[in-house]
């Protein structure tokens, strides 16, 4: 299971009305390595006034590394989390996740990190499982 969901959720769900801040937290709760790691991103681009930030370090565990993999694979996940955090994420691999600000997404820098080519660049031996 990616996310440990309450039953008060699971009853918004099907009732057709969820609360957003209430999902977000369920994603801080269940996902707390990779919610750390976006926090930072996050930091660096509200706080220090990047355009972006990156993030390249292998996470220290098979655990974190799945809790990465869950975040940036569920579209529904991903985008709460963007929307709680007002930034765009890219992922790369594994061990590779950027987040730019949303009026950033036309910039070179982000058309770089998303590019065929450095997607090729970031793949090394080690990380073929990832």
């Amino acid at each position: 299971m990616s996310l440990n969901v309450s039953a008060t959720l699971v009853q918004q769900a099907v009732a057709g009305n969820v609360d957003e801040a209430a999902f977000a937290e369920t994603i801080r709760q269940s996902l707390p390595y990779a919610w750390g790691i976006v926090e930072k991103l996050a930091h660096s681009i509200h706080e220090e006034g990047e355009a972006w930030a990156n993030y390249a370090v292998a996470p220290p565990s098979e655990s974190d590394r799945a809790q990465l993999l869950r975040m940036v694979g569920g579209d529904a996940i991903r985008g709460a989390v963007e929307q709680h955090f007002n930034l765009k994420l890219a992922f790369q691999n594994c061990h590779n996740l950027a987040a730019f600000r949303r009026d950033c997404l036309d910039s070179p820098a982000y058309s770089n990190f998303i590019s065929i080519r450095n997607q090729i660049l970031n793949q090394t031996p080690e990380l073929q499982d990832c």
